[in-house]
This record gives structure tokens, C-alpha cells and sequence, in this order.
């Protein structure tokens, strides 16, 4: 009986221990999930903060990798460099991952491949042509058509290719020897601008794998270790939960007004919005959408490398077409207006980059646009100027109306339906017609008229 009652005891004790030990071996047995971010089109403003923002939150839901799924042709410095700093102090592993087939992942994404903690590439793509496009060659072409970094610089344009040349090499071997991956191709991708395909380049040691797909990429990766500066991170990525976070409407939002087409449409209805509200005060709506839109398109401007000298061009030009409407230059301030809105437009985005310049097709557009919009409406402020005058006091001299009371001296008369206090030299009877000959503010002086037709007009 005791030895029973002993027993029963353990086995409660067991049990209860159990229960205790469950969620943990639960928790441990599900492996923590991986995130995957989409990364396509060309990299600005709202790629870095749609990545700044997918890491932060990859990090508080625990997860235990990071996927930057690339299809990129490269994009600005400054956005790049933004992605690069989320993913060095990322606590959560980053691997970049090229793909699907047929993706490639060109100039500022190859420095975000090489920053990242995993490098990898689906078959039938390509990474590479790291070079700053904006600043070209550095040198004349040698023999074989590549620079010549040897070549003596010959302007200061020269020094400055070069100097910028140096500084994106000098970066890209740095993330190389931080990630132990080949400096002296990443170094050449710079200065040579060439390219790789997935297979070469895990044969060349600039990624560390290639696999067909996200779960290929997750079974490839399973039990791998990675450095981190917390200590070596083993991954458990077989089996693990995929969480893509594609970007929100606010990201989604950022990459439509950080377009330079669609920033200088925004500036151009924001112009035109204020300057119908202040020409016919009390609309509201055209002043409220017109200020919306004005400030849209310049802080989508704030966030690209805008040329200010172009930005003042395009400024200029639609100040002359707008004095074009209310000047009588014949046309010249709104000829010279649209060429200087042109030129500005053309210098207004200050890069090279894919997808990130304003087609000269847009520009020339628009300025024909305005200058229609602009002429439109100085041809109707012509006209109207011709008409004769209907109101104020030159119409009011010669309309006629007819007494109100009996007039010996001043009186009242109703002048063009309204009341108005009458002087005569000559008494007048109620009812008479009379003829405005002279104002005096708010006095009028009226003779006695014949015509029959009360209350009209000469």
C-alpha cells in the first residue's frame, strides 16, 4: 500500500514535470520563421525604407533570417548605402538572393549582395557592372576597350571620376574582406564594370551558393553557420515558416512620388492650382490641391538628386509663361519660358540610373502644355480688354432711370435697378425719366431725359 501510494506520487511528479517542459520542446521543435524581401526595380528612397523597415520587423518577430530577394538594375548611392547600413547592424542574418532565373542584380545591388551575410544566385542570372554611371570611364580606353586607370587625368572632371571611382572601389573591397568574398573581382566590377553568372561567380567565391528557389535556398541553408557580431548563428531553416512582407501603401506610395516624372507633374498641378486660386480667390479647392500637390512634388524632389540649377530653370520658365498672361510681350516671354522650362527639365534629375531620369518625351509635353494653357489665357485676357466697359463708374455715366420722389435740389432716382442719391439744377417730378451726366462718390448728377426706354442704357 505505501509502496503504491509511492508510486502514484512519482508518476504525478513526472507529469507534472512534463507539462512544464512541453512549451519548451514545443518552441524548440518549430524552428523560427524566415522573412523574405522583395527587392525589384530600381533602388531609391522607398526601397531603403521599405528594407530599413522589413528588417526592423523581421527582428521583432524573431526571425532567424532575412531574405533580400533581388531583381535589380542598380539604383541611387545614397539609397544603397542607406540598405547597406540596415543590413550591417542588422541583428537578424541577411542573405541576398538573385533570383528567380532570368533576374540580375547590377551596380549598387552588387555592393548589397557583397554586404550581406549570405550571398546566393538562382541559375540563368547575373550580378556585376558595379560602376558609378554617372561619372563614366575613368580614363581613355586602352587597346582591349577598358579604362585605362593609368592614364594621366586631363580635367578636372577627370580627378573627380577618379576620385569617386577610388572611393565606390575602396567600399566594395571593404564589404568583400567584412564578408571574406573575392576583393579583386569586386574591385574590377568596379573599374571594369564587368559582370558574372551564377555559376562563375560561386566559382570565383562571390557567393557563397546557388540554389532554384526560396525553399531550395532554405534546405541548402539548413545547419549552416553564420558569423555574426553577437557570435556564430546556426540556421534551422528546413521546415521553417516563409514570411514575405511585400511593400505597404506607404512604401508603395513613396516609390510612385519619388518618380521625377511624376514629382514634376505634382509641382507643375501644385503651380497651376495656386495661381487659378489666386486669380479667382473663393474656389478653395483648386488653392487646396494645388498647395497638396506643390508640397508632394518637393518633397519627393528632396529625396533625389535633384540638379538646383535645373530645378531654378524650371522655376523661371513658368514664371514667364505666367507673366505671358499678364504682360504685353507679344509671345517672347512665353517662347522664352518654355525653353527654359525644357532645358531645366532636361537637367532637373542629377544621375544616369535606370529608371530614374525624366524622359525628354514627358518634358516637352508638359512645356507644350503650359504654353498652350498660357497663351489660352492671355488670348482670353486680350479679349476681354478689347470689350467695352460694363460696370464701375465710366458705364454708370449716361444710364438712365427715373425718379423716386420729387426733386428740388437732391433726391433719390432708381439708376439701373439700384438707389442712388440724385443732385439736378432743375426740379424733377416722381416718375420722370432722368440721365446720369456726372458722379461725385456717391452722388450723381442727372438731367431730365425724353427717352422712353426707363431705366436702360445709351
Amino acid at each position: 500500500m505505501v509502496r503504491s501510494f509511492a508510486m502514484s506520487k512519482l508518476w504525478q511528479f513526472i507529469a507534472v514535470i512534463w507539462l512544464a517542459l512541453l512549451p519548451g520542446l514545443t518552441a524548440a521543435a518549430t524552428p523560427a520563421p524566415v522573412v523574405v524581401i522583395p527587392l525589384s526595380g530600381a533602388i531609391g528612397p522607398a526601397s531603403a525604407d521599405h528594407v530599413g523597415r522589413s528588417l526592423a520587423r523581421a527582428q521583432r518577430e524573431g526571425a532567424q533570417l532575412a531574405v533580400l530577394q533581388t531583381d535589380t538594375p542598380g539604383g541611387l548611392d545614397t539609397s544603397m548605402r542607406q540598405i547597406i547600413k540596415a543590413i550591417l547592424a542588422s541583428p537578424v542574418p541577411v542573405a541576398s538572393f538573385v533570383a528567380p532565373s532570368g533576374a540580375r542584380t547590377a551596380s549598387a545591388g552588387t555592393y548589397i549582395l557583397y554586404a550581406s551575410h549570405i550571398a546566393a544566385m538562382a541559375p540563368g542570372t547575373n550580378l556585376g557592372a558595379a560602376t558609378p554611371v554617372q561619372i563614366g570611364m575613368t580614363g581613355p580606353p586602352d587597346k582591349a576597350g577598358k579604362p585605362d586607370s593609368s592614364a594621366p587625368a586631363t580635367s578636372n572632371q577627370d580627378a573627380l571620376s577618379r576620385k569617386q571611382v577610388n572611393d565606390a572601389a575602396a567600399y566594395i573591397r571593404g564589404l568583400a574582406q567584412l564578408r571574406g568574398r573575392n576583393e579583386a573581382w569586386a574591385e574590377r566590377a568596379v573599374r571594369e564594370a564587368v559582370s558574372l553568372s551564377a555559376g562563375d561567380a560561386l566559382a570565383l567565391r562571390v557567393v557563397d551558393l546557388t540554389a532554384r528557389d526560396i525553399p531550395d535556398l532554405l534546405q541548402r541553408l539548413d545547419g549552416r553557420s553564420v558569423p555574426m557580431a553577437s557570435g556564430a548563428r546556426v540556421l534551422h531553416t528546413a521546415g521553417a515558416a516563409v514570411i514575405t512582407l511585400s511593400p505597404d501603401w506607404r512604401s508603395r506610395f513613396l516609390g510612385v512620388i519619388a518618380d521625377p516624372s511624376v514629382a514634376m507633374i505634382l509641382m507643375l498641378l501644385g503651380i497651376y492650382g495656386l495661381l487659378f486660386e489666386f486669380s479667382n480667390p473663393g474656389f478653395v479647392l483648386p488653392g487646396v490641391v494645388g498647395a497638396t500637390c506643390l508640397l508632394l512634388g518637393l518633397y519627393a524632389l528632396q529625396m533625389l538628386p535633384v540638379n538646383y540649377a535645373g530645378l531654378a530653370l524650371m522655376l523661371l520658365g513658368l514664371g514667364c509663361m505666367i507673366a505671358e498672361a499678364f504682360l504685353p510681350s507679344f509671345g517672347t516671354l512665353g517662347l522664352g519660358g518654355i525653353v527654359a522650362f525644357v532645358i531645366g527639365g532636361v537637367m532637373l534629375v542629377d544621375t544616369e540610373q535606370p529608371g530614374l531620369g525624366v524622359p525628354l518625351g514627358l518634358i516637352l509635353a508638359l512645356a507644350a502644355t503650359s504654353g498652350l494653357f498660357v497663351f489660352l489665357v492671355s488670348g482670353m485676357a486680350l479679349k476681354a480688354r478689347r470689350r467695352p466697359q460694363v460696370g464701375g463708374e465710366v458705364a454708370l455715366i449716361g444710364s438712365r432711370g427715373e425718379m423716386l420722389d420729387d426733386l428740388d435740389g437732391e433726391g433719390w432716382a432708381s439708376i439701373r435697378g439700384e438707389c442712388w442719391r440724385v443732385h439736378s439744377a432743375t426740379p424733377l417730378k416722381r416718375g420722370q425719366p432722368v440721365r446720369v451726366t456726372a458722379r461725385q462718390g456717391l452722388l450723381l448728377e442727372v438731367a431730365p431725359s425724353d427717352d422712353t426706354d426707363k431705366g436702360g442704357s445709351p
